[in-house]
């Protein structure tokens, strides 16, 4: 094995900091901020059943805002579990869902009618 230079020590944390990069990326078109002040936004796409980005867990921090967008291709309800807040989706048109995350816990954000899963979300 080949001692550690400077060149390869620089290589390897930069291929780390990439890895961690793209694993924390999460849930596709998220926007996470570094700000705790500005909103979590979050934009779903539906078309034939399936959401885009595929369903994963969305955090944000307790009393931060949250912005959902969601863009289907047939009418339905998009709904917060927990929050008990939703839009309607008219097909082809952006609905969007704002709140405040004042409650702790873990919450899904799924369709009413077809009852698909678009995300969790965590609050803490």
């Amino acid at each position: 094995m080949k001692p550690v230079t400077g060149r390869r020590r620089a290589l390897a944390v930069l291929s780390s900091a990439i890895l961690l990069a793209v694993a924390g990326t999460g849930c596709g078109s998220t926007e996470q901020p570094t700000d705790p002040s500005a909103p979590v936004e979050v934009a779903i796409t539906i078309t034939g059943g399936r959401a885009e980005p595929q369903p994963g867990r969305i955090d944000a921090k307790k009393n931060q805002q949250v912005r959902i967008t969601v863009t289907s291709d047939v009418a339905d309800r998009v709904h917060v579990h927990g929050y008990e807040v939703g839009a309607d989706l008219i097909a082809g048109q952006p609905a969007t869902v704002e709140f405040e995350a004042e409650l702790d816990g873990l919450f899904e954000v799924e369709t009413h009618q077809s009852g698909l899963l678009l995300f969790q979300l965590l609050v803490r």
